[in-house]
């Protein structure tokens, strides 16, 4: 997604030095000046007789905002890590056998796809799925993570004879209209489905699937999407079975999700 948060403590930092400088230069040169002018005053006050700074911004607020800006990104890195932390939980919280329960990820939603028709998520029982949370707008990852998932929807259509479907929902809602949306997946595969609707309807999902995302502003309207680079594996009734991180490459993805969905009819059996 091409976002690094520190930058934007850089350029804090550039800002403040820029005028810190002239700030200096112009107290020096104020004191150059006092000895041709010393019968006139010490020292320069304001109304109520106290001193007139020597420059708009002080070492002090400089490092405020230095500390202030390292606060909002532990901040932002430590919300970020629960999420995945509470992915990671739920996931090993399910286990083999029905009676177990299911997990916390996953729900109903109702969006529109690219072809401009409402989709809920009844429309996808009785398929096996691959969902991944992104926006058109990435510059990298998500076309990363969306060719590597197009790839591995083949290699296990060939390797195991299995059909899995490919959905995009966008966490971007003011930008990714239906029309966006459909130029975007049809690039990937022929079969990815791309959903995405108005912001209430992105909030919800995203949070029924527990997906972390943030809008970064970047020079006015033009702005990036942080958020969670994990793709959901659902089964054919829309339980949540495991999800696959960035880590996983097209043969690891592909292994995984024939493992699970093998794992998955031995159970069946068996019960």
């Amino acid at each position: 997604m091409g976002y690094n948060p520190w930058r934007y403590i850089i350029d804090i930092c550039v800002v403040v030095l820029l005028l810190l400088i002239p700030a200096s230069k112009s107290s020096s040169e104020a004191n150059s000046g006092k000895g041709e002018k010393s019968g006139e005053s010490h020292h320069q006050t304001g109304e109520q007789g106290k001193p007139v700074r020597g420059g708009p911004v002080s070492w002090l607020s400089f490092l405020l905002l230095i500390a202030t800006g390292a606060g909002l990104i532990f901040y932002y890195d430590k919300e970020k890590k629960r999420h995945i932390e509470e992915i990671n939980s739920a996931s090993n919280a399910v286990k083999q056998g029905p009676s177990v329960g299911k997990a916390a990820i996953g729900g109903p939603f109702h969006l529109v796809n690219h072809e401009g028709k409402s989709v809920t998520d009844r429309d996808f029982l009785g398929k096996w799925t691959l969902i991944y949370f992104g926006f058109t707008h990435c510059p990298d990852i998500c076309p990363d993570e969306l060719q590597k998932l197009a790839a591995a929807v083949d290699k296990i259509k060939e390797k195991a004879r299995i059909e899995i479907v490919p959905v995009f929902i966008s966490v971007d809602p003011e930008r990714d209209t239906v029309e966006q949306v459909h130029e975007y997946v049809k690039e990937f595969h022929p079969n990815l489905i791309g959903l995405t609707g108005n912001a209430d309807e992105i909030k919800k999902v995203a949070r029924a699937y527990r997906v972390y995302y943030m809008k970064t502003e970047e020079e006015g309207s033009d702005y990036l999407v942080d958020h969670s680079i994990i793709m959901y594996l659902m089964d054919p009734n829309m339980d949540f079975v495991k999800f696959f991180g960035k880590n996983n490459d097209v043969d690891a993805l592909a292994d995984g999700v024939i493992k699970e969905i093998k794992q998955y009819s031995k159970v069946k059996v068996r019960f």
